[in-house]
This record gives structure tokens, sequence and C-alpha cells, in this order.
């Protein structure tokens, strides 16, 4: 497959709305508190301020907050190349064939519709057959006094760039975007962003940081206005490292020999005369 073009850029977004992440991120629950189904914890001492909300200046001010969300949403989800664009329709092809198919799924009797890591089994591996340098992602991270361990899966897909001088450029591609952000006690104006991420992404580690960052000060807001506390798995630094830290790659176990992945680490030569030489034998070039 061809070389890409490069992808540049930064997203200009204001760090002033996002105070909120700043915040209050390293407390605890207080004593008393009750789990929420969707995440937060609701009880007595939440440690915000009452506020009067009622008055004009809360409701401007709160107003401003939502409008600058959506507007620094959109310039996040904005940033996209035509080569996100090509791998996301890839992508979707892939989800398509899967339903449409019925894969089963080999860790149980379901379909791999419904199974998170079959889908991406299968969906790195259709993008494997088409030449792309595809791979399951295994995101691991300790416990910190913010955040409990954790980890993630996902697909990434590392390319070339057109002049080669910038390094591979790696793009993540998360099947279920939109519901990761998802909360069942959510404000009108929380789901009204959450309604504006799509449901597969695919793009740069610079565009999901910035899209993380818009929605992470968002929930924070909706649980404060709500007297609820930050789930710690809601949090900016969870939410992070389930995409951009330094994941474990893998090669998808391809069940046909059309294509291999590029080890890590080079792998010593094999030794043979022309005369054995394995003619049934193909070298396959991954960009």
């Amino acid at each position: 497959m061809g070389l890409v073009e490069a992808m540049d850029g930064r997203m200009s977004l204001s760090d002033t709305v996002f105070s909120f992440l700043e915040e209050g991120e390293g407390g605890g629950s207080g004593a008393g508190t009750e789990e929420s189904p969707d995440g937060s914890c609701r009880g007595g001492g939440d440690g915000f301020d009452s506020g009067d909300e009622g008055t004009s200046d809360g409701a401007v001010e709160n107003k401003a907050f939502w409008e600058s969300q959506q507007q620094l949403l959109r310039e996040a989800l904005s940033r996209t190349s035509s080569t996100e664009v090509k791998l996301l329709q890839r992508t979707n092809d892939a989800v398509n064939k899967m339903r449409a198919e019925g894969v089963v799924c080999t860790c149980s009797s379901s379909t791999a519709k419904e199974c998170r890591n079959c889908a991406l089994v299968f969906v790195a591996e259709q993008l494997h057959r088409l030449g792309y340098n595809s791979a399951l992602c295994k995101s691991k991270w300790r416990r910190s006094p913010d955040i409990p361990s954790g980890e993630h899966r996902y697909v990434d897909v590392v390319m070339e760039t057109k002049s080669g001088k910038k390094g591979p450029v790696r793009l993540v591609i998360e099947l279920r975007f939109r519901a990761e952000f998802e909360m069942a006690r959510g404000s009108q104006e929380y789901n009204s962003l959450v309604s504006c991420l799509p449901e597969v992404f695919v793009g740069k580690p610079e565009k999901l940081r910035g899209v993380i960052k818009v929605m992470c000060a968002a929930a924070k807001k909706c649980m404060k206005d709500n007297k609820m506390h930050m789930a710690p798995w809601r949090k900016h630094k969870y939410m992070q490292s389930k995409w951009l830290g330094t994941p474990e790659r893998t090669g998808p176990v391809m069940s046909f020999p059309a294509a291999v992945v590029v080890p890590d680490h080079p792998q010593p030569k094999l030794r043979a005369s022309m005369l054995t030489f394995d003619l049934h034998r193909t070298a396959v070039e991954v960009v």
C-alpha cells in the first residue's frame, strides 16, 4: 500500500475552561456516600459550594460554560484528515461485515458483535487484510492516589508519513467510543455533548486528547451541579490512561497466510541454498 500524507497541526483548545479538571480531583469519597448507577457517588458532605444557581449571574455563567464546551468539542472533532476519513470508512465496513455475517465469538457461543474482544480481533484482522499495520492494543495502568488500576483494549494502526521525515503516525480506533462517556444521570447539556461523539472513533492521539479534555471537564461540571462526587473512573487521568499511555501492541492472529506482522525485534535469517529455497513463501511489505 502506498504511503499516506502527513497529518500535522495542533488543536487550538483554550485551557481556561478546564479549571474543573485541576480542582478537587485528589479527594476520595466521604463517609456516608452511596454509589449511584452512573458510576458517581452521592451523599452528604460533597465538598462543593452550594451557590445560588437561581441567580441570573449563575444562569449566564452556566450557559456560557456549556456553549464553550460545544464549540471546543466541535473544534476537536473537526481535526480530521483524508487518511482518517478513509480508515474510518474501512473500519465501519469491517464492523458492518461482522454484523452481517454473524461472526461467531471464540470466547462463548454468542456472536462477535456481542463480545468486545472478538469484535476488536475481527476488525484488526480485516484492516490487516487490506494492508494496514493494525494491531490489538492493551493498555494497563497502576493504582494511584487519584485513580484505581485498570486496563483497556482497543485497536490502532501505524502508518508512515508521505515524507517519512517525521516518523510513523499512530491512529487510535475505538469501536464504542460514545459509550465510554455515557452517564445514566447526565444532565441535558452533558447528554447533548455525548450525542455529538462518534460511535466509532478513528484519530490521532492529539485529537483524542482534546476530546477527552472537553468531555471530562463537562462530566465534572455535570456532577458538581447535581451534587455528586466525580467517580475515579470518570476522571481525566483515568480516561487518558485508556488510550494515551504506552500500550502492549500485538498483531492479529491471522487465519490465512496472506500477511505477516513485522516483529518488533528482527528475527534470525534463515540459511538455505537456492536448491532448497521454499518457493511458496511470500514476502509482504507492511507499511
